[in-house]
């Protein structure tokens, strides 16, 4: 019998409920930070909003750029596009993506 073998088998002894040897609490925010906390998400998100506006003009100037001699620039604005909008996406299911894990 294997090393690993024997510890399940002594853990299962243990413990014969079967429930969980280290506890599981719930996630909870300290006294008092709940209020700051959501500003504070709510700036960042505020600022994901502009760095997007301002990501896809950038990409927009690029392709305006580069229709007239440089195809390459052109090719990087449209390039940033679905990169942008990702992030924007990202930025905005945020809050639901973290609350699947936990």
């Amino acid at each position: 019998m294997s090393l690993v073998n024997v510890a399940v088998h002594l853990l299962a002894a243990a413990n014969p409920a079967g429930s969980p040897l280290v506890p599981d609490p719930a996630p909870a925010p300290p006294p008092g930070l709940t209020g700051p906390v959501s500003t504070i998400l709510g700036w960042v998100k505020w600022g994901a909003v502009i760095a997007g506006s301002v990501g896809l003009t950038v990409c927009a100037v690029m392709m305006m750029a580069g229709r007239r001699g440089r195809s390459s620039a052109a090719a990087d604005g449209a390039a940033g596009i679905p990169w942008v909008l990702l992030g924007l996406m990202l930025a905005a299911a945020s809050s639901a993506i973290v609350g699947v894990f936990l």
